[in-house]
């Protein structure tokens, strides 16, 4: 008696491929935006972006919701700070852990940066209605969950 054969692998079916293919593309479009006019990398607009919209954090934070790793994170954190558009200040709380927060120069950045990746996104978008757009967002969201599940799971 034959064994079943397992599944084969078709890349333009798997999803974490699939995933990762349209990240990549949509990000670079975005990324025209921040990169040519601000010479920013996708990890040190990825910070500002978070500092602007929820204000002051510590890198540890910035990890967490950005779900990078320690080490980008730490670099774009740096050379943010070496171009003066983000301020590091000692924790209150944690006298090793340091705060981060956008200077004026960065905020000015942000503001001028965030309209146009909006832009730039409603352009990827435009071929979705507001229904396929609201539906995309929903299943992202679950396919997120489920793998952030899944890792806390298995070793």
């Amino acid at each position: 008696m034959s064994r079943p054969r397992p599944a084969s692998l078709r890349l333009d079916a798997f999803l974490p491929y699939r995933l990762s293919v349209a990240a990549n593309v949509v990000s670079q479009r975005v990324a025209r935006v921040y990169a040519e006019q601000h010479g920013l990398s996708t990890q040190e607009w990825r910070l500002m972006a978070v500092l602007g919209e929820d204000g002051e954090r510590t890198q540890l934070e910035l990890v967490k919701r950005t779900r990078m790793e320690k080490v980008p994170v730490s670099r774009a954190a740096h050379a943010l700070e070496a171009r003066g558009l983000v301020r590091r200040a000692p924790s209150e709380s944690d006298a090793r852990s340091r705060r981060l927060s956008l200077t004026a120069a960065g905020r000015r950045i942000y503001d001028r940066v965030a309209p146009a990746a909006l832009k730039a996104e409603a352009e990827v978008l435009a071929g979705l209605d507001d229904r396929e757009r609201a539906l995309l967002r929903s299943l992202l969201e679950r396919v997120e969950q489920a793998a952030s599940e899944a890792l806390t799971r298995d070793p």
